[in-house]
């Protein structure tokens, strides 16, 4: 997917972005702070907190365990919250399935336990991505370990890179590919380089049959997210990312290509505020509109690259086509992630916390990459403003002029 940044997105939006920002509690109570770190974690708008605290007060109690009124009432609220999963996802819901999960790891790692697991052969082979967040590549190699075990031999193919742009490179795709090609993972928007990886294109080469599990964490609830645009067969993703409260993800599953997806063994009490929360934060998402939020992201992030590649001691990762505010290619959706040349990233964490500035510094969890490869990451949502990019921009120019 193309997204092309309006440079005058963020004075269009300004009174829109103004009135939501108010909607977060914590933002709210905190005005000097500049909460820069989502894609960790997104903050909570009220209207969630809410849900949650009035399910809580009203009529809690566990699913599908009584037939009183409370647990009537609760077992209704987790099934419509499934369907509100599908529509967000622009899923028709005609053999479709939605589990939750505790997060986008567990999501993930059912999907190879629970499924692939039945699915592989001796002499299949797998597709998935080696630089993208470790818990994408883990599921994997442990599935490949436990099969080993069982006797039973598959190969893990790395998704192949483009080193210019950091995106996938379906041109180099077609040559792993061969009649024992069973799986395939990626990732929609890469958690280090804000790219959207266009896995519209992978469908394109390995065709209508091979299942594609997407490791959807840093797309939904950052934007309009499509299974149809998309035709992927599994999106994961973590409700604490996209504003709902932590310990809650979810797993939906086309089910047309392969077995149908079931989660294996006793599932025991589910997290029931959490998927509350989850069903109100896209209630809220859906209210102020997906294709603004995506479009306020990407044009902080265009505001933030434009700045940053300024500085000669500074290195923005990623694609380096599209750091200028008015680049006509493809912008980081919310998440840009640089290294000073002459600063230690995590010294620079600490003096943007010490100007209330809140980034993760180091620890990106991207798989082969180790604590040695410092850089900052700076995620944003629709909470933050133009004002907090430039108070960013401004200490890291701060010091760039110190070590000059």
């Amino acid at each position: 997917m193309t997204t092309i940044t309006d440079p005058a997105v963020l004075d269009r939006l300004a009174d829109w972005q103004a009135k939501l920002r108010r909607e977060f509690p914590i933002i709210a109570g905190n005005p000097g702070m500049a909460y820069l770190d989502s894609a960790a974690t997104a903050q909570k708008p009220a209207a969630v907190l809410d849900a949650v605290n009035d399910f809580l007060t009203s009529d809690n109690a566990n699913v599908g365990r009584g037939s009183y009124p409370w647990a009537t009432s609760t077992t209704t609220r987790i099934e419509q919250a499934r369907d509100r999963v599908r529509k967000a996802l622009g899923d028709d819901g005609a053999d479709s399935s939605v589990e939750f999960v505790s997060g986008t790891s567990a999501g993930l790692r059912a999907v190879a336990q629970d499924w692939l697991a039945e699915v592989l052969t001796n002499g299949d082979e797998i597709i998935v991505p080696f630089g993208d967040h470790q818990s994408n590549l883990a599921p994997w190699l442990d599935l490949r370990a436990d099969l080993a075990r069982r006797g039973v031999r598959i190969a893990v193919k790395s998704m192949p890179v483009d080193a210019a742009s950091g995106d996938y490179d379906h041109r180099a795709l077609p040559a792993l590919m061969n009649t024992r090609t069973k799986f395939v993972a990626a990732t929609h928007v890469h958690h280090v380089f804000g790219a959207d990886m266009n896995v519209h294109r992978i469908r394109e080469v390995v065709g209508p049959e091979v299942p594609i599990c997407l490791d959807a964490a840093q797309s939904v609830g950052h934007g309009p997210v499509s299974v149809a645009d998309l035709d992927v067969d599994f999106v994961v993703f973590s409700g604490h990312k996209m504003m709902a409260l932590p310990g809650i993800g979810a797993v939906w599953a086309r089910n047309r290509r392969g077995p149908r997806f079931v989660q294996q063994g006793w599932s025991g009490t589910p997290n029931t505020a959490g998927i509350v929360s989850m069903a109100a934060a896209f209630d809220w998402l859906d209210m102020v509109g997906p294709a603004d939020v995506r479009a306020w992201n990407s044009a902080l992030c265009a505001r933030l690259t434009d700045g940053l590649s300024r500085l000669d001691g500074v290195q923005v990762l990623g694609c380096q086509n599209s750091l200028s505010a008015d680049s006509p290619v493809q912008r980081r959706e919310s998440i840009v992630t640089f290294r000073h040349r002459r600063v230690r990233s995590d010294d620079l964490g600490f003096v943007l916390a010490d100007e209330g500035i809140m980034v993760r510094a180091d620890s990106h969890c991207q798989a082969g990459r180790d604590t040695e490869d410092h850089a900052v990451r700076v995620s944003v949502h629709v909470y933050n403003t133009p004002a907090e990019i430039d108070r960013l921009l401004a200490v890291v120019g701060r010091c760039e002029r110190m070590q000059s």
